[in-house]
């Protein structure tokens, strides 16, 4: 190819020449993008510059095989793409400047906060399976050779990345197209709010009230909480501290609700973007860097990105055609170790241990959590990112660090963890069209040292405490633990204790105890728990004077311990929800977040913290052990040796440790039944065609079936 001269693609097929339908009816959308984009720019703009853009020019392009490139974007009503419209107008231009034709979709985005502690749940992760199918069909029906991706929260990033993954494994079975491939534009960091001063006097006043009246728990929880940044996040911890005011007589109803709609109003910028706690939406961000999918200027944005920012974007995907070592597929089978180090690293969504399996199995590799826990335990990695909502170093603080050359981002953490010894491949490439040591390589300074305690990524470890852990047992096959939602005092606390298992059909039970005025009465009346339990489990659990402490000293001092488990909430039962309403409660309750942990066949938003136990398998509703528990079970957690087993009452109480499967126990048989048939009542609050019915389990990523057999490449050579 001659400089200068547009890129064509190289590939026997192109169903636009041979199909005079698809010719017939594309162009005219072309020209209105690029009419909308000349109108809308700013006059000044270098991409308002666009020159004959006709009809008949977009045949010639579309004739002669021009890249044809998606700008995939999301909903308007989701806060993350609030900017989409004027950053598609940017990308579209350029792209016609390069010389290609440009078009563009949107894909629906499920806020997770919006869908918490409701039915929207239900749809939260069906809608990546769906958003991953829909992007497919749009690719392959309108024969798209690349994309530039707004990335947006949640599970947009994991679903368009799949459903482009798919698209290239069904073209290199056929032979006749080219491969595909993408770069990814994160969505800005949304800043986060304040409680105004008023409503915080409020608060502050509720939580002295809370002093006098004997809850100092409840006090302290309102008063940690006033710590925080205001984000939704924090929104939800106040909802259940009120809720707990409510219950307690200390304020009424109407002021509960009062307060809540002038912390709701303040929360978010009228900017939008991507919420500035290292969840889901972040920890996308942060996947889609480290596969290497995303060029430097677009990483971490703090408002709508500039023309030459766009433009570097696009230039590097146009540098990208025709040299398939570059592909979509071959990146995500570089970098895949790599993000599994970054991710640890980070300390990073649990949830993305479902959203990568499902990535890679879209792509043909064989990959599930096993993989990931291989990784970790081949190349333990420490926590480098000293993100924090209270101390002014969320991903927001990040962003604003990166935009002025404080930080160079995932350059940085790549560089860091290598200086550390850690053996990331330096040699993977990325879109930028070289390796990691290639763009690493006149960065000697990751982070500036000027920054002190202020800066969020730290070129020394902060802790070997990482990442997420794959724990197996005596009912269960796998269940993931986010260890680095823990401090390190709490890990030490939950290795090898026991635990008294509180059973609920739904989240809404569980929060409702939390919630509650009497709940040291509820958890002692639980069925199963008797004073010889209490005493064995106790001493158990560390021992002491124990004929000083009631029950409520018991709990406050970590001996007397519970499991609040949460099953029928797996994929198949009901979707695979959040808990995140009970996680927050629980960590936002003095007393049980130090004695007491989570369990669900269900999921955590990715801002969970705590012993939050989830993803178990087999889930409730495919006959695994969690549906098997019951109130008064007694579970022994072993992190150090990723553990979690239900032991044998009896055994318990002469003195040995025994796990066992309550799946082999007659006596549970009919209890499981009724709780077999509840679910089956219960998925009927979900529209039919959005029950996930033929996936495979959350080990393997939550995929369809198809997707699930056909997976059957290995990740390395």
């Amino acid at each position: 190819m001659r400089p200068n001269e547009p890129i064509t693609i190289l590939e026997s097929s192109n169903p636009y020449r041979e199909c005079i339908q698809g010719l017939a009816n594309e162009p005219i959308t072309v020209v209105r993008l690029l009419q909308d984009a000349r109108a809308e720019l700013p006059t000044d703009s270098p991409l308002a510059v666009l020159d004959d853009v006709t009809q008949p020019e977009v045949i010639a392009r579309l004739t002669a095989n021009r890249p044809r490139v998606a700008i995939i974007a999301g909903s308007p009503d989701h806060p993350a793409h609030l900017l989409d419209r004027l950053h598609t107008l940017m990308a579209a231009a350029r792209i016609w400047q390069k010389g290609g034709v440009p078009f563009t979709f949107s894909v629906p985005v499920i806020c997770d906060g919006t869908a918490q502690n409701n039915i929207g749940q239900s749809y939260s992760l069906a809608s990546r399976n769906d958003t991953a199918r829909a992007v497919n069909i749009n690719f392959e029906g309108h024969s798209y050779h690349a994309a530039y991706v707004l990335s947006g929260c949640d599970k947009s990033p994991s679903a368009i990345l799949s459903g482009l993954a798919a698209a290239e494994v069904a073209r290199r079975h056929r032979g006749d197209r080219a491969p595909v491939w993408a770069v990814f534009a994160p969505e800005h960091v949304l800043k986060g709010g304040k409680v105004p001063a008023e409503t915080r006097k409020e608060l502050e006043a509720i939580a002295d009230k809370a002093h006098a009246a004997g809850h100092g728990d409840l006090g302290e929880d309102i008063e940690g909480n006033l710590e925080y940044i205001l984000q939704c996040s924090s929104d939800e911890a106040f909802a259940g501290q009120l809720k707990r005011a409510v219950n307690l007589g200390l304020i009424e109803g109407e002021t509960e609700r009062r307060l809540l709609d002038s912390l709701a109003a303040h929360t978010c910028d009228s900017h939008g973007g991507v919420c500035a706690f290292n969840g889901t939406g972040n920890s996308s961000r942060t996947m889609v860097a480290a596969l290497g999918l995303t060029p430097p200027e677009l990483e971490l944005l703090t408002t709508l990105p500039g023309d030459e920012a766009v433009s570097r974007g696009v230039d590097a995907l146009f540098d990208l055609f025709n040299r398939p070592e570059f592909s979509l597929c071959s990146l995500l089978k570089a970098n895949f170790a790599n993000l599994v180090r970054i991710h640890g690293a980070t300390g990073s969504s649990s949830n993305i241990l479902l959203h990568l399996p499902c990535i890679m199995r879209h792509a043909g590799f064989d990959v599930t959590i096993a993989d990931y826990q291989a990784v970790r335990d081949a190349t333990p990695v420490p926590e480098i990112l000293a993100h924090s909502l209270t101390e002014n170093r969320d991903t927001f603080v990040l962003a604003q660090q990166f935009q002025a050359g404080q930080n160079r981002g995932m350059e940085s953490l790549y560089r860091i963890l290598s200086d550390l010894g850690v053996p990331m491949d330096m040699e993977a490439l990325t879109v930028t069209g070289g390796s990691w040591r290639d763009r690493t390589a006149d960065l000697t300074t990751p982070v500036d040292p000027a920054l002190g305690d202020r800066s969020v990524i730290r070129d020394k470890p902060i802790r070997a405490l990482s990442g997420v852990e794959i724990l197996t047992g005596s009912f269960l096959d796998s269940c993931a633990v986010k260890v680095s939602g823990m401090s390190d005092a709490q890990y030490g606390h939950f290795d090898d204790h026991v635990f008294i298992v509180r059973y609920y059909n739904d989240e809404h039970a569980c929060n409702a105890d939390f919630a509650s005025n009497d709940l040291i009465e509820r958890l002692a009346a639980t069925p199963g728990l008797d004073a010889e339990l209490i005493r064995v489990v106790a001493a158990r659990n560390g021992g002491g004077d124990l004929a000083e402490m009631d029950f409520k000293a018991l709990l406050e001092h970590q001996r007397l311990c519970f499991a609040f488990v949460i099953g029928g909430q797996g994929p198949k039962a009901y979707g695979m929800p959040e808990m995140f309403s009970p996680s927050q409660n629980l960590r936002h309750h003095r007393i049980l977040e130090a004695s007491s942990i989570l369990l669900s066949d269900g999921r955590y938003s990715g801002v969970t913290k705590g012993a939050c136990i989830g993803h178990v398998t087999p889930e409730a509703y495919d006959g695994g052990g969690i549906g098997a528990l019951r109130d008064g079970d007694i579970l022994r957690l072993r992190l150090s040796d990723r553990r979690l087993d239900l032991l044998d009452r009896a055994a318990l109480l002469t003195g040995e440790d025994l796990p066992t499967d309550p799946t082999t126990d007659p006596s549970r048989e009919e209890m499981r039944a009724d709780r077999q048939a509840r679910m089956e009542v219960r998925r009927l609050d979900i529209a039919a065609c959005n029950v996930m019915d033929l996936v495979s389990d959350a080990a393997r990523g939550v995929v369809p079936r198809l997707v699930d057999q056909r997976a059957t490449l290995p990740w390395k050579d």
